[in-house]
C-alpha cells in the first residue's frame, strides 16, 4: 500500500500549474499577510500573484504575541500557538474569498507562521543552552495541524529550522526567491523589504544562486511604529504616510548612538528580531530621548532616519565591495509606503534608482506571502528554498515539513 503522503507528492510533482496559498505574520504582529499565486514549472518558471489579503490580529491576541516575544510562559505559548492557527486558516478562506476560486483548487499552504523567537547563532542567549548545542534556534508558531484541518488543504510550514540545523541564520530566506523573480541579464539590482526588520537581497547581473548575498540591515519599521504607538497612547499602530516624521528633526546625537550599535557593523552573513531591537531596546531609545529632551515626532524622525541610514550603510559597506555599482534598489514592504523613509532612502543613496516591486508585478505588499507560497511548492517539488551565501548555512537544503489534512 503507498502511503497517502507519497501519493499526494506524485500527484502534486505531476501538476503543471497549481495554486499555492502563502502566509506570514511579520515581526510587527498586525495581522496574517495572506496571498493566493498561481506557479507553472517545477523551479517555477513563471508565478502570478492572483490575490492578497491581510487577516488583522483581534487586539488581545497582537498584544499576547508582541508580549510573548520578549517574556511569557509556557502555557501561553502553548494555547497561542493553536489560537494562530485558527488565524492562519481563516486567513485562507479570507484570500480564497478575494480570489473568487474553490478551495478545492487549492494545491498548497505554504505558511510561515509567526516568529516568537529568534536565536542565531551569534545571539547572546539569556539563558545557557547545553554546550553541545553548536547552532542557533528558531520558533515560529500557529499550529500547521489547525490550517490543515480547518481548510483541507495540506500545509508545508517551520521553514527556518532546517537551514539552522545546517549551521545557518535561518534567515533570510526569500533570496532565492528574489533571484527567480527579479534578476536581470545586465543590471546590478538590490531587493529590499522594509518589513518589522529591513533585510536586501543582492542580486548582480547574470548571478548564478551562490554569487548572492543577503542579510538583514536593522530594523524596518520596528522601533519606528513601537514610537507611534506610545507616543499615541495606542491609538495608532504606525506612522502613516509618514505624518510624524515629517513634523519632527532628527537628532545627530540619537542617530549617532542608534548607529553605534553592534549589529549594524557586524558583517554579513546575519539576522536580528525583536530579540535584539525589541521593546527593551525601544525603552533604551525613549530614555535617550528624555535626556536630549526631544519631542515626540523628533523622535519618530529620527528613528526614520535610523532605518534609512542603517540600510544606506549596509548597501556602501556590504554591497558595493561586492558589485562596485548597484543599478536598481527595489523595495518591497510596508516601509515602502512611507514616503519620508524612502525620500531618506533616496538622498542617501544618491544615484541609485529606487523603485517599488509593484513596477517589476510583485506587490510590494505581498512579497513575503508570495515567497513562501514559493518556497512551499519548491519544498512539494523536492527542490532547495536556502541560499548558503545568504544564511550561511554549510548546505543547500529542502526547507519545512508537511502537514497534510487527513
Amino acid at each position: 500500500m503507498i502511503p497517502k503522503a507519497w501519493l499526494w507528492l506524485k500527484r502534486y510533482a505531476e501538476a503543471k500549474e497549481h495554486l499555492v496559498v502563502g502566509l506570514i505574520s511579520g515581526t510587527s504582529a498586525d495581522g496574517v499577510d495572506a496571498a493566493i499565486v498561481k506557479i507553472f514549472g517545477k523551479k517555477p518558471q513563471r508565478v502570478e500573484t492572483v490575490a492578497f489579503t491581510t487577516f488583522p490580529y483581534p487586539e488581545d491576541v497582537r498584544e499576547t504575541v508582541l508580549g510573548i516575544s520578549h517574556d511569557g510562559d509556557v502555557e501561553t505559548l502553548c494555547w497561542l500557538n493553536f489560537a494562530l492557527g485558527e488565524l492562519f486558516a481563516k486567513a485562507v478562506f479570507e484570500v480564497i474569498k478575494v480570489a473568487q476560486v474553490q478551495p478545492k483548487r487549492v494545491s498548497l499552504i505554504g505558511s510561515h507562521g509567526q516568529t516568537v523567537r529568534h536565536l542565531p547563532p551569534s545571539f547572546k542567549t539569556q539563558g545557557q543552552p547545553p554546550r553541545f548545542l553548536t547552532t542557533g534556534s528558531t520558533l515560529q508558531i500557529a499550529s500547521p495541524a489547525v490550517i490543515a484541518a480547518r481548510t483541507g488543504i495540506p500545509v508545508i510550514s517551520d521553514f527556518r529550522s532546517k537551514d539552522m540545523a545546517f549551521g545557518g541564520q535561518g534567515a533570510p530566506l526569500v533570496p532565492l526567491v528574489d533571484w527567480l523573480l527579479l534578476s536581470h541579464p545586465r543590471k546590478n539590482q538590490v531587493a529590499l523589504n522594509i518589513g518589522g526588520i529591513a533585510n536586501l537581497t543582492v542580486l548582480p547581473s547574470k548571478a548564478e544562486p551562490k554569487e548572492i548575498i543577503a542579510f538583514d540591515t536593522g530594523p524596518g519599521n520596528m522601533l519606528i511604529d513601537a514610537a507611534v504607538k506610545f507616543f499615541s497612547q495606542g491609538k495608532l499602530a504606525f506612522d502613516k504616510n509618514g505624518k510624524w516624521a515629517s513634523k519632527g528633526k532628527v537628532s545627530d546625537e540619537l542617530l549617532g548612538w542608534l548607529m553605534s550599535h553592534p549589529f549594524i557593523r557586524q558583517k554579513p552573513p546575519k539576522s536580528t528580531g525583536r530579540e535584539m531591537f525589541g521593546e527593551k531596546f525601544f525603552d533604551q531609545v525613549l530614555k535617550r530621548a528624555r535626556q536630549l529632551r526631544m519631542g515626540d515626532c523628533d523622535v519618530v524622525a529620527t528613528l526614520t532616519a535610523f532605518t534609512a541610514e542603517s540600510i544606506a550603510n549596509a548597501i556602501k559597506k556590504f554591497v558595493l565591495p561586492k558589485v562596485r555599482k548597484v543599478d536598481e534598489l527595489i523595495v518591497s514592504g510596508g516601509g515602502s509606503n512611507n514616503p519620508v523613509l524612502m525620500a531618506m532612502l533616496k538622498q542617501k543613496l544618491g544615484e541609485v534608482e529606487i523603485h517599488r516591486s509593484d513596477e517589476f508585478g510583485i506587490n510590494a505588499n505581498a512579497k513575503e506571502a508570495v515567497a513562501f507560497a514559493i518556497l512551499a511548492h519548491r519544498t512539494a517539488m523536492g527542490l532547495t528554498g536556502n541560499l548558503p551565501s545568504a544564511t550561511g548555512s554549510k548546505m543547500p537544503t529542502i526547507l519545512g515539513s508537511i502537514t497534510l489534512p487527513y
